[in-house]
């Protein structure tokens, strides 16, 4: 039998907290999303001034960083390398980069989305956030 780490609130709320410094930093208005190991959803908050839609693609690319247990930048690229199929995947949504997973002891134990800017701004934001655990 394994043990297996958990994020604990005060773990989400260390995560949230840098995620939210490091868009305000840059003044990047977006929203984040923070899920666990099953892509349940466990904090989501909108910035001042961040699109509507950033509500909905943050927690989607977490979902999906935490599901396939990898960042959701390599969908984008396969889809943009023409497999379009992929499209297609069952309950994987939010296919563009910004979804980051949380490793722990090599298992993923939850994941970081954000979405609002540029992607890749979106991903400094995520691991900024998860860097606060000090993983």
């Amino acid at each position: 039998m394994k043990t297996k780490h958990v994020l604990e609130l005060a773990d989400i709320k260390k995560i949230a907290a840098a995620s939210e410094a490091e868009a305000l930093k840059n003044n990047w208005a977006v929203s984040i999303a923070i899920v666990d190991d099953g892509g349940h959803l466990m904090w989501l908050q909108r910035l001042d001034g961040a699109p509507a839609m950033s509500s909905h693609m943050a927690p989607a690319k977490a979902h999906t960083a935490a599901l396939a247990r990898k960042e959701t930048k390599i969908y984008e690229d396969i889809i943009n390398n023409g497999r379009y199929s992929f499209l297609s995947a069952p309950d994987l949504k939010g296919l563009l980069e910004g979804g980051v997973p949380i490793v722990a002891d090599g298992q993923v134990i939850g994941a970081v989305g954000v979405s609002g800017v540029k992607s890749s701004d979106d991903v400094l934001i995520a691991k900024a956030g998860i860097a606060a655990l000090g993983l």
